[in-house]
């Protein structure tokens, strides 16, 4: 069975204390590979690589970095079918999804960077009485990367990237539950001519790899992107060691039809927002408000979508619903489907587990399940499921929806579907959220900032946002 090699000043190494982790394919529910279950030792030996390649990478040219950033950019390129069915046997989402969303949007994210930062600019404030101020963007030194287990290589490299570029060195762990891209990443930045101890993967769960990280003295800033749990938890550690914090936590995100919307692009649109990658996605629509008026039509073109939607292999080219990345959050969102009829929901469709045949009998696999009946305000319709499951509601007012849409203690994204641009404009200013998608959805400029508000996190991510994080400011006065 193959072993997952962590990857430490440019070498692929066990763990040092051989003990590893099951890592499951969530098709079949068999093991399929072993996890290095790394410890504090690992980590602070991930560190001294870091500290130790810091000095020369921090003072390496944007050039440079450039080179070895599209290097690395080309090779996912190169490798593409490979890592794209390497996320898909590990994560369970259909293969057809990460060939076209993963994969080339991990590509993407070094290419940006790489080009990004022949641009990061600083600021100067030239003073009356002849002196001049001046801003310098310096890196800080070792930080620390932790990303989660929905978009594996997408996510992973969306945080290292800019970290890298902006001079730091990194302590990175991917999830435990998906780690084999960000393994096959290792051996591409070696291929790539990363210098040794620039990046450094760290493989093992989160309280035990994830926490060594964090509570390291000397990693002066930590990037996470998961639950919002996890995420004060984070927080509660690193806050009193007085870490830089970047937290892209959960979200219970609205998703607003007016009766002017372009209906056939709506539906379209909001049948992929509801469930891609099996609703494993942070910024999927869970909660659809619909305009009273056009809400049985909604229901019905909806639900007849959605019961039409093919649940089946992931690495099925057909498969557009694959499968549960983990038996714990199967049984998690089983239990929020339950909960759902509890508190009066009636279910349209899907609510249940989907039983495959063969080698995937044992795999955990659910129909994409909507819900209506129930109130904005119960926990279905408060807590995040994170998963194939959605709620529809019909609302009469502006001040209805807004009010509805902005009860959670989450403010990540929302959509928002009119024709009316006046009222477009209205709403998205009084929309509690960090995005707001109007007459579309998923669609990402990485120049744009990226986040939430309330509990879906702390700052925000991409474009120079994120060579902002993973830099230090220091202002430089000089008189003429």
């Amino acid at each position: 069975m193959q072993k997952i090699s962590n990857y430490i000043n440019g070498q692929l190494v066990e763990p040092i204390g051989q003990s590893y982790l099951d890592n499951y394919n969530p098709a079949t529910g068999n093991v399929y590979s072993l996890i290095p279950d790394s410890d504090e030792r690992d980590v602070e030996l991930a560190y001294k690589a870091a500290a130790a390649a810091y000095p020369a990478w921090s003072l390496t040219s944007a050039e440079v970095k450039f080179k070895i950033f599209m290097k690395i950019a080309e090779l996912i390129e190169q490798n593409l079918e490979q890592l794209a069915a390497a996320e898909s046997i590990d994560n369970g989402k259909p293969i057809s999804l990460a060939r076209v969303m993963d994969i080339p949007r991990a590509a993407s994210n070094f290419q940006f960077y790489a080009q990004a930062i022949t641009q990061f600019s600083s600021e100067s404030h030239q003073m009356e009485q002849s002196f001049l101020n001046y801003t310098l963007r310096q890196p800080i030194g070792v930080v620390g990367c932790i990303s989660p287990w929905n978009l594996p290589l997408y996510l992973f490299t969306w945080k290292i990237a800019p970290a890298l570029v902006a001079g730091n060195c990194v302590v990175a762990k991917p999830s435990e539950v998906t780690p084999m891209t960000a393994f096959l990443l290792s051996s591409i930045c070696i291929e790539a001519g990363l210098p040794a101890g620039v990046l450094n993967i760290v493989h093992g769960n989160g309280p035990k790899t994830g926490m060594s990280i964090v509570s390291h003295p000397h990693i002066h800033a930590i990037s996470f992107t998961g639950g919002t749990r996890t995420g004060a938890e984070i927080a509660r550690v690193a806050a009193p060691m007085f870490k830089k914090l970047s937290l892209e936590l959960g979200g219970k995100n609205p998703n607003i039809i007016f009766a002017d919307c372009d209906f056939d692009e709506m539906i379209a649109t909001t049948v992929r927002s509801s469930f891609a990658n099996q609703g494993q996605i942070c910024l999927c629509g869970s909660r659809i408000f619909v305009e009273r008026n056009i809400y049985d039509k909604f229901k019905t073109a909806f639900v007849d979508k959605v019961a039409k939607m093919k649940v089946g292999n992931p690495l099925d080219e057909s498969t557009k619903m694959g499968a549960i990345v983990s038996q714990l959050h199967f049984e998690k969102v089983l239990s929020y489907i339950e909960l759902a009829k509890e508190e009066g929901g009636k279910i349209l469709c899907g609510g249940e587990a989907v039983q495959m045949e063969g080698d995937l009998k044992n795999g955990w696999y659910i129909s994409p399940t909507v819900i209506e009946g129930l109130s904005y305000d119960c926990r279905t319709n408060q807590e995040e499921i994170f998963g194939p499951v959605v709620t529809i509601m019909p609302f009469d007012t502006e001040e209805e929806v807004l009010k509805m849409a902005n009860s959670v203690m989450y403010g990540l994204s929302s959509s928002l579907w009119t024709l009316d641009l006046k009222r477009a404009h209205r709403m998205a200013s009084l929309i509690q959220a960090g995005i707001v998608w109007i007459n579309c959805w998923l669609v990402r400029d990485l120049r744009t900032p990226f986040g939430g508000i309330k509990n879906s996190g702390v700052g925000r991510e991409g474009g120079f946002e994120a060579l902002r994080f993973f830099t230090e400011p220091k202002n430089v006065c000089l008189k003429l």
